[in-house]
């Protein structure tokens, strides 16, 4: 595995940066400690920019090489989860209700680290921009890094990111070149009707057989409206009503998400949607209202990118698999696809707890690699 040896060299710092921002983990936009942790340790490293309170927390920084050359955006996402840790380590998460359960913490580091030896070294043409997000999880940090003009206002041509994977072998890049991830959107459903003793359903308008029959009728969108050859996941994930086994309710609520990989699938999902609960809303003659929020659009690579960070890769690890099948995960990376050509990997860290899970951790061997890639596909792109 060719690491680069300056980086090997700082491994134990890259470590420290990680488990420090581990301990003090900061939700959706409000990660303002973890931007000014990472806006010091630029300063540091002496890079020529550093602009903050993009996005609100967001950090953008600047290095400049040797003459002209590309502009190339690399981000790492800064936010936490809003859930316990159950990891055990002594870094463990210090504020109760959070925690680095997705690997941000090592996205983090591992941009801090290319950025370290970029700024050492400077043997690149053009301009790096680095893009510490925060938001990923909710809102949407990335789209408002976009709004805000980033990828204008810093001449960005293309933008990189990594994500590390706890389903890979450690230093195993895998990435594709088209769709990666998918779009989500979520939705609420709210059934209406009139409730009572539950001894007299003759004179309730019971919210339950709606309820149910919108469910059990959501599952056949997938099985029975969309080609087996397209993706799509449709699940409900909450089912809330009544209080007391006495009592017919008179209003019960359903969630769920609808993950897809192109327009048409995700427009169709959405029609289907709509139209079942309205249906059932008919046939029970109830009151019911739909919440139906359009979030992250898909994750899609663009190929000539795609591949020649794949080729990168190899460079570092050898361990690259370029034809991964789509994840129907979402990413708000998404919104920088959306608006400059680039691409998105996955970074193997070990077989371990799945993201989003209480004992998940970053694998700390896996940012050395993360940052070589990053510096390797800069003194490649740029090369001087």
């Amino acid at each position: 595995m060719a690491i680069v040896n300056r980086i090997a060299g700082f491994a134990q710092d890259m470590a420290g940066w990680r488990q420090h921002i581990h301990q003090n983990p900061e939700l959706g936009l409000e990660c303002h400690q973890t931007a000014a942790f990472v806006a010091d340790r630029l300063r540091e490293f002496g890079v020529d920019e550093i602009h903050e309170g993009i996005a609100t927390s967001g950090v953008v920084a600047v290095i400049n090489g040797t003459g002209d050359g590309p502009v190339t955006g690399l981000r790492a996402d800064m936010d936490a989860l809003p859930m316990e840790e159950k990891t055990g380590a002594p870094y463990a998460s210090q504020i109760a209700g959070r925690m680095h359960a997705c690997g941000h913490d090592g996205h983090t580091a591992m941009l801090l680290g290319a950025a370290k030896y970029l700024a050492e070294t400077r043997n690149f043409t053009g301009r790096v921009v680095l893009l510490f997000q925060p938001a990923e999880e909710i809102i949407g940090g990335g789209r408002i890094m976009v709004e805000e003009g980033v990828m204008d206002r810093f001449g960005i041509e293309e933008v990189f990111a990594l994500h590390t994977d706890p389903f890979g072998t450690l230093g195993e890049f895998r990435t594709n070149g088209g769709p990666i991830m998918a779009a989500v959107d979520d939705f609420t459903v709210t059934v209406r009707g009139t409730g009572g003793h539950a001894a007299y359903p003759q004179k309730c308008r019971d919210p339950f057989p709606c309820g149910l029959a919108i469910a059990q009728a959501l599952q056949t969108i997938v099985s029975r409206n969309v080609s087996p050859l397209e993706p799509l996941v449709v699940s409900m994930t909450q089912f809330h009503g009544g209080s007391a086994m006495n009592v017919i309710p008179g209003e019960l609520m359903i969630a769920g998400t609808a993950r897809s990989l192109t327009p048409d699938v995700r427009a169709l999902a959405e029609t289907r949607i709509r139209a079942i609960v309205e249906g059932q809303a008919v046939a029970f003659e109830m009151e019911v209202e739909l919440d139906y929020d359009k979030s992250y659009p898909p994750s899609i690579n663009h190929e000539a990118q795609a591949m020649f960070a794949a080729s990168v890769a190899r460079e570092v690890s050898g361990q690259v698999i370029d034809d991964l099948p789509p994840e129907m995960g979402a990413e708000d990376f998404s919104y920088m696809l959306e608006a400059r050509p680039g691409a998105f990997l996955f970074l193997g860290q070990g077989i371990g707890a799945s993201v989003h899970h209480p004992e998940f951790d970053f694998n700390d061997e896996a940012a050395p690699i993360g940052a070589s890639f990053f510096a390797r596909l800069i003194e490649t792109r740029h090369k001087a």
